[in-house]
């Protein structure tokens, strides 16, 4: 299983900061999410992507892939929102 830990924006959905999610891909990590967390989903992902200003980093390497993206098992799985203003 997967460790996916929760950036602080998501938390109020899901009322923890990490989440043990057995998934083979980013994609199948944020289906799960979605069905434990109804929420998620629209908060990481428009259509086939991620939203503009989420990255997804697995065991401390930003994943290029995306959604796509592979995630062994025991990995630590870690969602990045960008913070804007000034």
């Amino acid at each position: 299983m997967a460790t996916v830990y929760i950036p602080a924006l998501l938390r109020p959905l899901v009322g923890r900061e990490q989440v043990e999610v057995e998934a083979g891909t980013v994609r199948q990590i944020i289906d799960r999410l979605e069905e434990l967390y109804p929420g998620v989903r629209e908060r990481l992902i428009d259509g086939v992507r991620l939203r503009p200003g989420v990255s997804v980093a697995i065991d401390g390497e930003v994943e290029t892939l995306g959604i796509l993206a592979n995630v062994p098992p025991s990995s630590e799985v870690h969602f990045v929102l960008a913070l804007s203003g000034g």
